[in-house]
């Protein structure tokens, strides 16, 4: 198998959550992945391996369990899903604007339309959501903590999921090129 780029997205770092980066990026080479590296103390690394997806995710949340006591979901999708996730931002326009005011959300599983249509019609002027093949993308002009969607998107949405605001996304996109090499 060829090696691969995972982008690893912890859900629920921060507060009082956390995975130490440094930490972090010793037990993961320890494990075996190559060109290891950690982005902000958000619950974002990048690694590249010969495993598959679902052996990357297992040994990953079990050297989190032992060694950090980190028992949240962990997603990776690889480099080139992570570019075809950028590429289809229903909002790419404000993104270039204004990053911070939109969020890639990346769902375990499809949401039911209903709860989808329930977010929206939280929204206000300008606001929007747009489920697109396993990512939720959200727009909120007005600030994302002040926004009733994000406010109720926890609640509703009905599936385990992450988000990373734009600015995060294009990051990630850019240490996984460099780990590519």
């Amino acid at each position: 198998m060829k090696h691969t780029v995972y982008l690893i997205l912890f859900r629920g770092v921060g507060g009082k959550t956390q995975l130490p980066v440094q930490a972090l990026r010793e037990k993961l080479t320890e494990a075996g992945f190559e060109n290891v590296t950690t982005y902000i103390n958000s619950g974002n690394a990048i690694v590249r391996s010969r495993l598959s997806r679902k052996q990357v995710i297992a040994t990953i949340a079990e050297l989190c369990r032992k060694h950090f006591n980190f028992d949240k979901a962990i997603f990776a999708p690889t480099l080139a899903e992570w570019d075809d996730l950028v590429a289809r931002n229903p909002f790419a326009k404000a993104a270039a604007k204004a990053p911070t005011t939109v969020h890639a959300v990346l769902l375990e599983s499809a949401p039911k339309a209903e709860e989808v249509k329930r977010i929206r019609a939280l929204a206000v002027k300008g606001e929007d959501i747009k489920v697109i093949e396993g990512v939720a993308y959200l727009h909120t002009p007005h600030g994302f903590g002040p926004s009733k969607m994000r406010e109720k998107f926890d609640q509703w949405i009905g599936v385990t999921y992450t988000a990373r605001n734009w600015n995060t996304v294009l990051k990630l996109a850019e240490l996984g090129r460099v780990a590519e090499k």
